[in-house]
């Protein structure tokens, strides 16, 4: 059974260094601290971490984010599906790391032998996804006219980027914008363990936004190999005409472009055609419309995440997961 510790995997993702974030040892001692069970299994030539959730009867779900690793998943799949089976799992979600447009790349986009289309996706479908090669000036072409304008703005009106640790004054920052936007948060001690976990291996900056030494707006960046990730935000309802959260972007590209990554991934956007998007984000606030307005202004590609894959193991319960999904949409 190929299951490996925590040194032989990073061992293994030395050979692959842009692996997504969500397949590192790091997001899996994350995700273990908050109720999950992590296996890490490792063959030839790939490899996954995989996420156990407890369910009621000694049963549990299974989930690989954005993996597996590597390039020969074919040779993988039958000790994954063994680790699933030795932990009684109601079924497998996948969601691998491929946009729609590498669905003709080596592993290809279509579920392997034994799973469906899954009809429930954990991470945002879609993304703006900026590139950020190039000298700054380029990057800022690359931009709407009016972000261009917001940065320099905000810069002018006396905000300042600054790194910080101050986690706690993070989380009360995201607790102004959950109550004013109407999103969940997770805890505080989520926030400080995912810094810890990230920081010291300079995957993760916390960056700060401020006038005069008042906090405007916040922000964590991650990067790894070539990529880097905007994951979580927040703002003060105080200043806003400085434009604070523009220049606090284009900080955290900055950041990221000096780690060497070349794309800076918006993480999130309505699950929506281009055409769609632009015709109706003046109008609709709902959902991830709210930030589309503001995220569309970098200047990023729009990319759409391939179907996850479920391999099912118990198809009664299964079931009920599919009724499930269904009353929330």
């Amino acid at each position: 059974m190929p299951e490996t510790t925590i040194e032989e995997w990073d061992a293994f993702l030395s050979r692959y260094p842009n692996t997504h974030l969500l397949q590192t040892s790091s997001w899996g001692e994350l995700k273990s601290a908050f109720g999950w069970n992590v296996v890490r299994i490792v063959t030839r030539e790939a490899g996954a971490q995989i996420l156990f959730k407890n369910l009621p009867l000694g049963l549990t779900w299974a989930y690989i984010p954005k993996g597996p690793v590597g390039e020969n998943w074919d040779d993988l799949w039958p000790a994954v599906e063994a680790a699933c089976r030795r932990r009684r799992a109601v079924f497998l979600k996948v969601e691998p790391d491929l946009w729609e447009r590498d669905e003709d790349s080596l592993q290809g986009g279509a579920p392997p032998a034994g799973f469906r289309h899954s009809p429930h996706q954990i991470q945002p479908a879609r993304t703006l996804v900026v590139n950020i090669e190039g000298t700054e000036d380029q990057i800022l072409s690359r931009m709407k006219q009016k972000t261009r304008y917001n940065i320099r703005l905000s810069l002018r009106k006396g905000v300042v980027v600054r790194p910080s640790n101050d986690i706690d004054s993070f989380y009360e920052l995201m607790q102004i914008t959950g109550e004013r936007d109407t999103f969940g948060l997770h805890s505080l001690e989520y926030y400080h363990r995912i810094y810890s976990l990230f920081a010291p291996r300079g995957e993760c900056e916390l960056l700060w936004a401020e006038y005069q030494e008042e906090p405007l707006a916040a922000l964590m960046v991650f990067g790894r190999g070539n990529r880097a990730w905007y994951f979580y935000g927040a703002s003060s309802n105080l200043h806003r005409n400085r434009m604070a959260t523009y220049v606090l972007q284009w900080e955290a590209m900055r950041w990221a472009r000096a780690q060497g990554c070349t794309e800076y991934d918006l993480w999130g956007v309505p699950d929506s055609d281009f055409e769609t998007l632009e015709a109706e984000f003046t109008q609709r606030k709902d959902g991830l419309w709210g930030v589309y307005r503001f995220k569309r202004g970098f200047g990023g590609q729009l990319h759409r995440a391939v179907t996850p894959w479920d391999r099912v193991y118990r198809p009664i319960l299964y079931a009920f997961y599919r009724l499930w999904v269904s009353s929330r949409n």
